[in-house]
């Protein structure tokens, strides 16, 4: 039977390994409650553990979730599905699938229902999973080649639309952004990567077991990439298909979605590198100063003349780059003593 455990806000909806092949034979009428119970989704390991997971963040998908998880469920072991406050019947669908139906009672935001997918998969003992949009804007038939990856040995796959052998309609301004945010997070320590910002991943069980979601935004995915970098976690990409001539039900809009990933890469530039952070607009305060104050300073050398503005303008860069850079190394000898 299905069975519904409220753990800090959150619904969780779990058939039988019975009622997930035959979903019709579940009845959605019998709950039980662990609200008191010690892990944060009990009775998950119940099922069979140590197979493959699909999961989706789901918000008003009740158009297009029915046809994303009976395309998914081919590949998969098991699939959940994270209501994120749905005021449609995207649970209902998804229940009625016999998936594994999360749901949070109000909106917590595309970071908020990956750490919920991370902890299920984490109670399922899963040893993969995969995480992709309900709205069909990934393309199931390509989950095989994210699992392959995984087989291969690779913690963290991650779907590029700009590979060789990928494909993708989004507008100009978005590729211009994502780009953008590549070059951005890689001075944070994640390089060599093409797209950093796609949904579609798979993750292996070290991924799994190390990564812990703070952001509750859609920074989040970003997040999970500098975690799996300071990890030493083996990220690596395949080329994907993603469509953007689907209706959306996404209430952000691409340029707040572009800031609040740059806001979070730059506090955590500074919060783990904080040399670079400082060093790099240090050294080029310094050059500007160099620049700048070479003339005026020669001159004032053979006549002994005050410096034009432009030779006190360049005393200000001088002082302004030596300073950046004193900050940058003392924070960084701050950060490596909190660390050993």
């Amino acid at each position: 039977m299905w069975g519904v455990r409220s753990v800090r806000g959150v619904e969780v909806s779990v058939p039988s390994s019975e009622e997930y092949k035959h979903p019709g034979r579940s009845d959605r009428s019998k709950y039980y409650d662990l609200k008191n119970a010690g892990l944060p989704f009990p009775g998950l390991r119940d099922l069979a553990v140590g197979h493959v997971v699909a999961a989706m963040p789901a918000f008003n998908e009740e158009h297009q979730i029915a046809r994303t998880i009976l395309a998914v469920k081919r590949y998969v072991d098991y699939v959940i599905v994270v209501d994120d406050g749905s005021v449609d019947a995207t649970a209902d669908l998804a229940g009625a699938l016999g998936t594994i139906v999360v749901r949070h009672e109000q909106n917590r935001g595309y970071g908020g229902a990956l750490r919920t997918i991370f902890e299920v998969a984490h109670a399922l003992g899963a040893d993969g999973l995969v995480v992709l949009d309900a709205d069909g804007q990934h393309d199931p038939d390509e989950i095989p080649r994210l699992l392959k990856k995984l087989d291969d040995g690779v913690d963290v796959v991650i779907g590029s639309r700009f590979l060789k052998g990928s494909w993708t309609n989004a507008p100009a301004y978005r590729k211009f952004g994502m780009k953008v945010l590549n070059i951005t997070l890689s001075f944070a320590g994640v390089s060599h990567l093409t797209d950093t910002q796609c949904g579609f991943r798979a993750y292996g069980r070290r991924a799994i077991e190390a990564i812990r979601i703070s952001q509750g935004g859609m920074s989040a995915g970003s997040e999970i990439l500098l975690q799996a970098a300071e990890r030493h976690l083996k990220i690596e990409e395949v080329p994907v298909s993603v469509r953007y001539d689907l209706k959306s039900t996404s209430t952000l809009h691409p340029v707040t979605h572009g800031f609040s990933v740059m806001n979070m890469i730059v506090q955590q530039i500074f919060a783990r590198r904080p040399l670079a952070f400082f060093a790099i607009p240090g050294f080029g305060f310094l050059l500007l100063g160099f620049i700048s104050g070479y003339n005026p300073f020669l001159g004032y050398s053979v006549t002994s003349k005050i410096p034009s503005l432009l030779g006190i303008g360049s005393l200000v860069f001088l002082i302004t780059g030596t300073l950046l850079i004193a900050v940058g190394l003392v924070l960084m000898l701050l950060a490596d003593g909190q660390d050993g």
